[in-house]
């Protein structure tokens, strides 16, 4: 199903998102500019979280704020994907603390690497089906 309007910015998101999963994760390959040691994934990953990362849950939660209420099947979608974001962000806030961050980063690459999927084949697909004419009525910034 082709990604409605206002879904598009957030899927673009994601595929920011998914680069920085597989960048973090333990068996990455080196790739243009990125360094593979162990600070300076930690280093991205703060500034992925503090520029894409809040501002993308943050329109998500908006997204579901809107939506709730108006189909069961999509508010138990939201209340799991919402612990997921609870999850992840205290994952990305005990990183700090980790002695083994290079486990640390891979394990939060690989859950937010299955959120991310699960929100855009699952959520988004049922939300278009379910939820079309709010999301015509719904603009979410760039």
């Amino acid at each position: 199903m082709q990604r409605h309007p206002t879904l598009v910015p957030l899927s673009h998101e994601h595929q920011r998102l998914l680069f920085v999963c597989r960048y973090l994760k333990k068996d990455a390959a080196a790739y243009e500019g990125f360094p593979l040691d162990t600070q300076a994934k930690l280093a991205y990953i703060v500034k992925v979280f503090q520029e894409i990362m809040v501002p993308h849950i943050q329109k998500e939660e908006y997204l579901f704020e809107v939506c709730r209420g108006k189909n069961e099947e999509i508010d138990e979608m939201m209340e799991e994907l919402i612990m997921e974001h609870q999850l992840i962000s205290r994952m990305y806030s005990g990183l700090v603390d980790n002695t083994d961050l290079v486990t640390a980063m891979d394990i939060l690459a690989t859950h937010l690497e299955a959120h991310i999927r699960k929100e855009e084949r699952s959520f988004f697909e049922k939300l278009q089906e379910k939820l079309p004419f709010l999301l015509d009525e719904l603009r979410l910034e760039k």
